[in-house]
């Protein structure tokens, strides 16, 4: 009972619910990233080498099975063994702009919360003047 009462203290820390509102939005950014790679970045690259798809450049690593397309679908579901090269490529310019989205919302983030320098501290006044409102006090009292 102790530790179903622990784990529910655990889940509805603050701490858990921003991961959690996090992972959802990661997962929706993903998907963002993902179109923005797929559907605009990756076409220019492609174009740029003269291919206009990567994710569809493949290796072929042993025998084709006679009447199968050379696909990357159907020689994966015929079971050849195939090293999708350009599939990586797409991920892996994938994770290079997500992260570097991530890396300026956590710069941009970094900077919205640094605290502006404190104002510094009212001057103290010359000591004199201090001695003055003393003796000021002082004959103020009956």
């Amino acid at each position: 009972m102790a530790m179903l009462s622990e784990f529910r203290e655990f889940a509805v820390k603050g701490n858990v619910v921003d991961l959690a509102v996090g992972v959802i939005i990661g997962a929706a950014f993903g998907k963002i990233v993902d179109s923005l790679v797929g559907d605009l970045i990756m076409p220019v690259v492609g174009a740029l080498f003269g291919k206009l798809e990567f994710s569809g450049m493949f290796l072929v690593l042993g025998p084709v099975p006679a009447g199968t397309a050379m696909t990357l679908d159907t020689l994966k579901k015929a079971g050849v063994p195939v090293l999708a090269y350009g599939n990586f490529i797409t991920v892996a310019v994938n994770f290079v702009l997500l992260a570097f989205v991530v890396f300026l919302m956590v710069k941009q983030i970094n900077r919205l919360r640094r605290e502006p320098p404190a104002a510094p501290p009212p001057a103290s006044p010359p000591e004199d003047v201090m001695l003055l409102r003393e003796i000021r006090d002082s004959m103020r009292r009956p």
